[in-house]
């Protein structure tokens, strides 16, 4: 998709950051709408459908986290949360409300957009690799080309852009010990900070989903000191 024909929605109460990202992102050919409240967004959204939100942690009236909640709950819309606030708590709220990523005030113009289009490339499936895209595990059967996870009753699952990127990282390397570190670097392209907890987020988000599907499966185990393991085996769909 050309960025022109890509919709991205800024959620920002303070108007000369607002401009400043719309500026940016406009500058490099997206289209940007702003929005400084949850009425303002809805409204924005009544328009049009945006490719991905940039959503600022503290908002008047309904905050940042709560918008989050919402929207999760309604779609799988990519979302990149901005905070003010440097506290890892803050940052685990996020993401546990569905946040693909987050950025802390004051940020570098450069890493947003590099986050955004970072985000973009995930959620549109831009890596490909050659060979079958269909792999089936325990009950379930997830479509690397198509983005979609199916249940055992064949309904499929709803992920975010980044569980979906997140599980994909297992399902490409079944039954091997994998850091933190490692999927940071291959579901985001960066270095894992110290205290960044997205993976441990994503993946406890994950489990939430398989266990409402399948009730007691353990499909990640934590390897204490060591990362995470993908359990089941893991078989390519005809």
């Amino acid at each position: 998709m050309p960025l022109s024909d890509t919709h991205i929605l800024i959620v920002e109460d303070d108007e000369e950051i607002a401009r400043l990202v719309q500026n940016l992102l406009t500058r490099e050919g997206f289209r940007v709408e702003t929005a400084g409240d949850s009425e303002a967004m809805h409204a924005v959204m009544a328009r049009f459908s945006p490719d991905l939100i940039i959503l600022d942690l503290m908002l008047p009236g309904v905050d940042g986290l709560s918008i989050c909640r919402d929207l999760r709950k309604r779609c799988d819309l990519p979302i990149l949360m901005l905070t003010a606030k440097s506290e890892d708590i803050d940052r685990v709220l996020g993401l546990e409300m569905g946040a693909d990523d987050y950025l802390t005030k004051p940020f570098n113009p450069r890493e947003l957009l590099a986050r955004v289009r970072a985000i973009l490339r995930r959620t549109r499936g831009e890596t490909k690799s050659a060979g079958n895209r269909r792999h089936a595990f325990e009950k379930f059967v997830m479509d690397l080309d198509a983005r979609t996870l199916q249940g055992p009753d064949g309904e499929e699952i709803t992920l975010t852009s980044a569980e979906f990127d997140l599980l994909a990282c297992f399902i490409e390397r079944p039954r091997r010990v994998l850091s933190r570190e490692q999927l940071l670097d291959w579901t985001r392209g960066r270095e894992a900070d110290p205290f960044d907890r997205t993976i441990d987020m994503a993946i406890s988000r994950l489990r939430k989903k398989f266990d409402a599907a399948t009730p007691g499966c353990k499909l990640i185990s934590t390897i204490r000191n060591n990362g995470y393991l993908f359990v089941p085996q893991v078989s390519p769909v005809p």
